[in-house]
């Protein structure tokens, strides 16, 4: 049997899953990415410094990982030496935006799949947000309207939590979250300019100052939201652990995991970093090799060549392609299949020991589910993982808010070489984003972007190997094929952004 879980909602851009299923099993899968938009050919013949401002239009969710990438990348290619002040305010900008998109994943992209939304019929508390939900429930779903044009209903068949007071608790929290969300927005906009799309990012730093009452804003606002990560969210996410404990084994992707480390101590691309870089794989951690990445094109809508490597890039379009059935590209490291992302963040840093508090947080969060490290690697995995960079993510910027020393230079001196090339990497929320860039003639000669989703969102290889989400799909038991409440969950888990993957 043959079932499309597209379109898919509550992620980012347009994705389709296409799923076969047999005895109730998701015997294959296929992600369906169905846009193109050329990025990469957008830049080409541009001037340099317009690239961290148009690949931000890649993603209105992570905008600001995209800014990152392009100016250390442009850093690389210029041979900047960038000032104390200009990477602490590329940290501040982009830790506020990492906690606003662990915030915005779990309570309005994820937390319906587990939350009872009808609970809120029973609750008889006088919560004001609550009544009106309640008031809005009970309307729809006497309606008789086949499609509600609204966030909760209709909902997928399944179990849900069954906690009275835990759905109450987080549909609250729902609500709140959003709140937070713009608090962290607004944080990252005091340095960035503004949100989405920060206009103030540049190699090397900002052009906004470090002033103190910036500083004591930006302050204020992330303590709110690490209260908030603490008690409500962090919470929240444990409960919903203890409702559906089988989700520790649901999910599991069958590759290496790859994080680029994210928020660096030091200025320069060689400095340590808060999240350590690395390539995980058999249990054993190896430095990220950016010339073992390559890109397959079998099953992917491009007549370019397949298996370039990054400075190689190229970008034909042919929608036709009979083979293909994706806009994504199949990224590759040594030719194996990597996850990207939250999971493999943590996971990466804990096997190197690299952060204590990183550690502490993995073995803690273990004893209390009573699972192994190595569990991360599925649809709770993924979840905690966040919840874990949220809190060691908060405790950083607030650190380095007290490493501002106002006055200095908070950019540095750009001059742009005839030639040159570059790589600028980063972890996005979602993951490893990676960008090349190279110069002619003081233009733009080549731009390569290798986004998160395109490494978890992949088709299949030239060998015919699955990519990250596809293959954690494969072999998941479904109680209803036609709706397949678990795969939607896994689907959630890798928190797919489509519009970065068909970039």
């Amino acid at each position: 049997m043959k079932i499309d879980l597209g379109p898919v909602t509550r992620l980012e851009g347009h994705l389709n899953v296409e799923t076969t299923i047999s005895n109730n099993v998701v015997e294959d899968a296929r992600c369906v990415g169905d846009m193109f938009r050329g990025f990469e050919i957008i830049l080409r013949g541009r001037d340099p410094l317009d690239a961290q401002q148009i690949t931000q239009r890649i993603c209105g969710v992570c905008p600001y990982a995209h800014a990152i990438a392009s100016s250390y990348a442009q850093e690389s290619a210029y041979h900047l030496k960038v000032p104390a002040n200009g990477r602490i305010l590329h940290n501040l900008i982009q830790g506020a935006n990492h906690l606003y998109d662990y915030l915005l994943h779990f309570y309005q992209l994820s937390a319906l799949d587990f939350v009872d939304i009808t609970a809120v019929l029973h609750y008889k508390g006088a919560d004001h947000d609550l009544v009106k939900v309640k008031e809005w429930v009970k309307a729809e779903m006497a309606s008789g309207k086949p499609y509600p044009a609204a966030p909760f209903l209709p909902r997928l068949s399944g179990r849900y939590v069954d906690d009275a007071e835990v759905n109450i608790g987080a549909l609250k929290h729902y609500l709140e979250a959003m709140e937070l969300q713009k608090k962290a927005n607004r944080a990252s906009a005091i340095f960035g300019g503004k949100f989405p799309h920060a206009t103030a990012i540049f190699p090397g730093g900002c052009t906004q100052n470090a002033e103190i009452d910036l500083i004591v804003s930006y302050q204020s606002l992330i303590v709110e939201v690490r209260d908030f990560i603490h008690r409500k969210y962090i919470p929240d996410l444990v409960a919903v652990a203890g409702a559906f404990p089988e989700y520790w084994e649901i999910g599991r992707s069958k590759g290496d995991f790859m994080s680029f480390g994210l928020l660096p101590l030091e200025p320069g691309p060689d400095s340590r970093r808060l999240f350590a870089p690395g390539i995980l794989a058999d249990g054993k951690v190896a430095p990220v090799d950016f010339s073992a990445i390559t890109e397959e094109v079998k099953y992917a809508r491009y007549s370019s060549p397949s298996g370039l490597h990054i400075r190689d890039g190229e970008l034909v379009p042919e929608p036709g392609k009979a083979s293909a059935y994706s806009w994504v590209k199949a990224p590759r490291y040594n030719g194996r299949m990597v996850e990207v992302g939250a999971a493999a963040r943590v996971l990466v840093d804990y096997h190197q020991g690299n952060n204590e508090q990183v550690k502490k947080l993995v073995d803690h969060f273990a004893g209390v589910a009573n699972i192994t490290p190595d569990m991360l690697n599925s649809v709770l995995g993924r979840h905690l993982s966040r919840a874990i960079c949220a809190a060691v993510i908060a405790d950083f910027v607030l650190a380095e808010c007290e490493r501002i020393e106002p006055g200095k230079p908070c950019g540095a001196e750009i001059m742009i070489p005839a030639g040159g090339e570059g790589y600028g990497a980063t972890e996005a929320s979602r993951g490893a984003l990676l960008h090349y860039i190279r110069l002619q003639d003081h233009k733009i000669e080549k731009y390569e972007c290798v986004v998160p989703t395109t490494w978890n969102c992949s088709p299949r290889d030239d060998k015919g190997n699955p990519g990250a989400l596809e293959s954690a799909l494969i072999g998941t038991r479904v109680e209803n094929p036609e709706e397949q409440i678990e795969s939607v969950r896994i689907v959630h888990s890798f928190d797919p952004c489509l519009a970065c993957a068909v970039h």
